[in-house]
């Protein structure tokens, strides 16, 4: 039973939510209550639960005590025309060690997604990543993580696991389920040039907080393309959120953020969310709650206007553009659905094709005879 690893959601906020009018997210969510918890199997798309631990969390301490405000900003909102079930499945307390509280998440994580079911965190130190990332070793698939933050946190593989290592256990530990690891919004100043370097070296994307200022429609193919999505407070702006130790003067606008988590949500692909580094002590006025909380909106405003294309859908429902390249050719396929663009890469070990998202930039990229540097890179991890 998943109610053994949680704590029901306080009486207070039951109560607030019971003062709402119905036509307010709150009124809309199935509770786990001190006397019940949701039937999740069959009919709940999302599963809202926070991770009460801040072990790793490097100086920002207390992240994660209480979700408390995120909650009742989030479920005052008006929901939007969705057809979806939301259920809130209460808090993960703090175990005795940093293991016990990752087992919890990843048995929490991997039923829920086995049940079609879309668990959104709510932490803590963004360290439990790692612990989602873990929740994939018994679906055997390889997943894509996509990280917003303003570093690559890869630290040291003999490091103990914290907020600023997480990602090099990740990529080095078996079993390694990794395929690709994306990250949007890093800080230059922040990352070491060797971890740049090394960024380059595996093939992965990054993605510069000026570049996507200027265009963060370049970010969209990168989530959908997406399994776990982890979220990192500070990749905002302190006047944007001051609930975190960490945030900087630079960094993502509140409205640039909600976007990024609505291609999030949009994306057939993405199975898991984290929002990570919330410390409630330091937010003034809730003010970073009250983001947060739109924040989580707008990913399931996104996942409720999924429209199940690739890998779900057919070839028959896209348009295939064929671009002779040298002596090769790349084929590009648009969707009558959404207008949105995939490439195909068929040259590859597993001797099949293989579909990855792009922008139309890209194809017409490839049409000035360049190869797209995203079709390199995956050809490379392919072969």
């Amino acid at each position: 039973m998943l109610s053994d690893y949680l704590s029901p959601i306080s009486n207070q906020l039951i109560e607030e939510v019971n003062s709402y009018v119905d036509m307010r997210l709150g009124s809309k969510i199935a509770f786990y209550t001190k006397k019940n918890f949701p039937e999740l199997k069959n009919n709940v798309s999302i599963a809202i639960f926070g991770v009460c631990d801040d072990t790793g969390a490097i100086n920002n301490e207390g992240a994660g005590t209480s979700f408390f405000n995120i909650r009742s900003e989030l479920y005052r909102l008006y929901a939007g025309n969705w057809h979806l079930q939301i259920a809130d499945i209460g808090n993960i307390k703090k175990g005795a060690t940093q293991n016990d509280t990752h087992f919890a998440i990843q048995e929490i994580i991997s039923f829920l997604i086995k049940n079609n079911i879309i668990p959104i965190v709510l932490g803590g130190s963004q360290s439990l990543t790692y612990a989602m990332y873990r929740a994939y070793d018994n679906l055997e698939q390889t997943v894509n993580l996509v990280s917003v933050d303003n570093k690559f946190d890869l630290g040291q593989l003999d490091n103990e696991l914290n907020s600023r290592c997480y990602l090099s256990k990740i990529v080095m530990e078996q079993p390694n389920n990794l395929f690709n690891f994306s990250n949007i919004g890093y800080q230059t100043f922040f990352n070491a040039q060797e971890e740049i370097d090394l960024i380059e070296k595996l093939y992965f994307d990054c993605y510069r907080l000026g570049v996507v200022n200027k265009n963060i429609a370049l970010v969209e193919p990168i989530l959908r393309d997406a399994d776990l999505v982890s979220v990192d407070i500070s990749a905002l702006r302190k006047t944007e959120a001051p609930a975190n130790n960490n945030t900087t003067p630079n960094g993502f606008y509140g409205e640039e953020m909600c976007t990024i988590l609505r291609y999030a949500g949009i994306s057939d692909k993405v199975s898991s969310l984290g929002i990570f580094e919330y410390n409630e002590k330091l937010d003034d006025k809730k003010q970073t709650a009250q983001l947060i909380a739109q924040m989580v909106w707008y990913f399931v405003e996104g996942v409720n206007f999924r429209i199940k294309e690739y890998p779900f859908g057919s070839k028959k429902e896209f348009v295939k553009y064929i671009v002779p390249i040298d002596n090769d050719t790349i084929n590009f396929y648009k969707s009558n659905k959404s207008d949105r663009w995939w490439m195909e890469i068929t040259n590859n070990k597993f001797k099949k094709e293989t579909l990855i998202p792009c922008a139309y930039e890209d194809y017409l990229e490839a049409n000035n005879q360049n190869i797209p540097e995203r079709w390199w890179k995956t050809l490379r991890k392919l072969t």
